[in-house]
């Protein structure tokens, strides 16, 4: 199967055997190995249902919908590989975009480039030194996202993409009474990050 994004929409398409391509809006093509076992079945049903969800979770932790595309295509190529069950596939695409955009932001593999390409298609301030700010802003609470303990940050991330408790509970295999209280202490988690480091600037 192809798995090809256009203009911000997507489709999955069969192939000849040779793995799962993802076409990007950019012309760049990633492409699994071949060989490396079926793809699943439900792969297109369940990538028009759940990708402008994925593309959420992950852009809330990017910024970028350019990268956050980049990281569903990621997320899927594996989902097509994998046994999860068809009744968990949302909240296991949910939790892996998390992960992978955590693990692109820590790992400092995001696109400088793109990044200030995301920035520029905000709305025109009149004011270069408040889009500056905010600019700023936006990089230290993604960097302090990345500081914080994973299963924090997932479920942070998790619940302001829209989830509710329900779903998080159930993506992060938690009792629904706990999400609230992680939520809290990964929302305050994430204010003592900031206020530290801008303390010591």
């Amino acid at each position: 199967m192809d798995v090809v994004v256009h203009g911000g929409s997507a489709s999955v398409a069969r192939s000849g055997g040779h793995g799962v391509v993802a076409g990007r809006e950019d012309g760049g093509v990633v492409a699994s190995p071949p060989g490396g076992g079926a793809v699943r079945a439900d792969l297109e049903q369940v990538f028009r249902a759940a990708y402008p969800r994925v593309v959420a979770v992950a852009a809330r932790v990017l910024g970028s919908r350019d990268e956050a595309e980049d990281v569903a295509q990621e997320v899927f190529l594996r989902f097509g590989r994998s046994a999860v069950p068809a009744g968990e596939a949302v909240g296991w695409l949910s939790v892996a975009a998390a992960h992978t955009a955590l693990n692109h932001l820590r790992s400092g593999r995001r696109r400088v480039s793109r990044e200030e390409a995301a920035d520029d298609g905000d709305a025109v301030s009149p004011d270069v030194a408040d889009a500056v700010v905010a600019r700023e802003e936006r990089r230290r609470v993604r960097a302090a996202l990345a500081r914080l303990p994973r299963r924090q940050a997932v479920a942070l991330v998790l619940r302001h993409s829209g989830l509710s408790y329900a779903e998080v509970a159930a993506a992060l295999d938690l009792s629904p009474g706990s999400v609230g209280t992680i939520v809290r202490r990964a929302e305050s988690a994430l204010r003592e990050e900031l206020n530290r480091h801008a303390s010591s600037e």
